[in-house]
């Protein structure tokens, strides 16, 4: 069931176009933290010690930033804040949106599940009988912060792409 979120008649294009300019800007957000944590953690990963847990921390970081950067550069390439395509109507816009809100949602879940890893991480690392412990820890250390920031993240794009 679609819900309703843009308005009827020609406002449609108005509301569609503010969606999209929101979705930039917290794509921006997203890859704004992507470089922090490349710059970051990349300068810190060749100046730890590899048997130390921060240097495994540091390691998963840029990782997690790659990636996060390759998924706001796509998602800013696939906004459309201007004009949209031809034969690009309401009904469009509309199965648009609710697709977006959903994805934020369902990353939400995943979020939820990536902390979930992290406390098992975390856990696995306390025991006395680990393999290489120090690597457990940081990267449990890593995703708790990466799957913390893209659990707020989440929830946030789509409480307001939602509104």
């Amino acid at each position: 069931m679609l819900l309703s979120v843009l308005p009827a008649g020609p406002a449609w294009l108005a509301s569609y176009q503010h969606h999209e300019l929101l979705l930039g800007r917290g794509l921006s957000v997203l890859g704004v933290w992507a470089l922090l944590n490349l710059c970051v953690s990349g300068y810190h990963l060749p100046r730890t010690d590899r048997r130390a847990w921060s240097h495994h921390f540091h390691l998963m970081n840029c990782g997690w930033a790659f990636v996060n950067a390759v998924l706001a550069a796509v998602g800013i390439l696939r906004t459309h804040p201007g004009r949209p395509a031809p034969g690009f109507g309401p009904a469009a816009a509309q199965a648009d949106v609710h697709f977006t809100g959903q994805v934020f949602l369902v990353n939400a879940v995943l979020d939820v599940g990536y902390l979930l890893v992290a406390l098992w991480l975390l856990n696995r690392a306390a025991y006395p009988t680990a393999n290489r412990p120090e690597r457990l820890y940081g990267f449990g250390r890593s995703v708790q912060l990466q799957g913390a920031f893209l659990l707020v993240f989440d929830v946030a794009m789509w409480w307001l792409l939602g509104r």
